[in-house]
């Protein structure tokens, strides 16, 4: 009977039955895992989220992430508190993951598309609207402005922006509001198309803009597209640097792995690495941690659920921002832009070009908008972390 005494108490299920929350959290896990699996929203993303909160949750395996006392050496950490506290304060609280992610990024995206249509990058920029709209917002509600600068960067749909601005401005909020930021990023295709029906018409919706090329061809086409590409990043890397410095970790390392990826050959070796094995690691890395912040003591309380529901409404904000700007050029522009297009000014890169793109084909087949959203889409990725340069330079310190 000892045995079996002991072998009960090695389990988990006690401590399960004396905290039936434990459920809920399990539950959430399951579902988002579901999401990424059955659904395929973002699974690179929800599936090591949603994985790391499931294993965080179960009572004994010291896999959620816990306050802890900061000076504690890493080699302390890991011992104490286990391997995922490690991973945690080393990679995550230091805000070395959100950079190196944004360097994958980098070495991943085309500017093209954004450089052959630089007019429709501004809606990227009016998408950002969520941000500044939501920040005041929760000022209203209670929040310091630190915190409500963190829970507004939702809006920019760019989960290592957000995790970045929360390390410099709000860490104690750091668990809700990653696991926010990349819920609703993985939600992209129920999101946009819900907002989509409420701000737009069909009429709109019916915007060829190859059409619109056709009838105002461009009086200005791009010459070198090639060495253009080489430039801008350089370019950006240097305006960026010297208007908002606090940008530079995140918009500098995505114009880096940006860069190596446009110059060929002679760089090949470094792309392959900042695209493939580094941005992988990196994410799965990010991923779990981030799932293992959502144990129960962090999540169920009001003031995460606030940041859930304070982190869809930027979102959505932000989304009917750039629909709203675009609206607002066709009052006054021959040339037509679908507002589709401004849906797309998030971060969330390439998922919600896809989805306009979607969208607009099942209005009319020949509709093709992946190129244009795509331009928005990139600026998006841009706006976003200069927004958060911005918040972090006026209130950090």
């Amino acid at each position: 009977m000892d045995l079996f005494e002991k072998l009960y108490r090695m389990t988990a299920i006690q401590d399960i039955i004396d905290h039936p929350q434990i459920l809920l959290m399990l539950l959430i896990a399951f579902f988002l895992l579901y999401l990424g699996i059955k659904k395929q929203y973002e699974p690179l993303l929800l599936v090591p989220i949603a994985f790391g909160m499931l294993i965080a949750n179960f009572p004994g395996g010291q896999m959620g992430v816990v306050k802890i006392d900061e000076s504690l050496t890493l080699y302390q950490i890991a011992k104490e508190h286990g391997i995922m506290n490690f991973v945690y304060y080393s990679l995550i609280k230091t805000g070395f993951l959100p950079p190196i992610i944004f360097l994958g990024v980098g070495a991943l995206t085309d500017f093209g598309p954004m450089l052959r249509n630089l007019r429709l990058a501004f809606f990227g920029a009016a998408a950002q609207i969520g941000i500044f709209t939501v920040l005041i917002s929760a000022v209203a509600f209670g929040f310091d402005l630190k915190e409500a600068a963190s829970l507004g960067i939702i809006g920019g749909a760019d989960g290592p922006t957000a995790i970045y601005t929360t390390i410099k401005l709000a860490p104690h909020l750091l668990g809700p509001i990653a696991i926010a930021a990349y819920s609703y990023m993985a939600l992209v295709p129920v999101i946009i198309p819900l907002v989509v029906r409420f701000t737009t018409t069909k009429k709109e919706l019916l915007i060829n803009m190859k059409q619109q090329d056709k009838l105002f061809p461009s009086k200005r086409p791009i010459k070198n597209l090639q060495t253009l590409k080489i430039i801008f990043p350089i370019a950006v890397g240097t305006i960026v640097a010297l208007l908002v410095p606090s940008s530079v970790p995140l918009i500098g390392l995505l114009m880096f792995g940006n860069l190596i990826k446009e110059i060929g050959a002679t760089t090949g070796r470094l792309y392959k690495a900042a695209s493939d094995t580094i941005l992988n690691a990196a994410t799965i890395f990010l991923g779990l941690a981030v799932g293992a912040t959502m144990t129960t003591k962090a999540f169920l309380n009001m003031e995460t659920i606030l940041i859930i529901v304070g982190g869809f409404i930027a979102f959505a904000i932000s989304i009917a921002g750039g629909i709203m700007s675009v609206k607002v050029y066709n009052l006054f522009a021959k040339k037509k832009i679908n507002p589709l297009i401004g849906a797309t000014g998030l971060s969330a890169v390439p998922m919600a070009s896809r989805v306009a793109n979607d969208i607009a084909l099942k209005h009319d087949p020949s509709n093709h908008l992946l190129q244009y959203a795509m331009a928005s889409n990139i600026s998006g990725v841009i706006g976003s972390a200069v927004a958060a340069g911005v918040l972090i330079s006026f209130l950090a310190g």
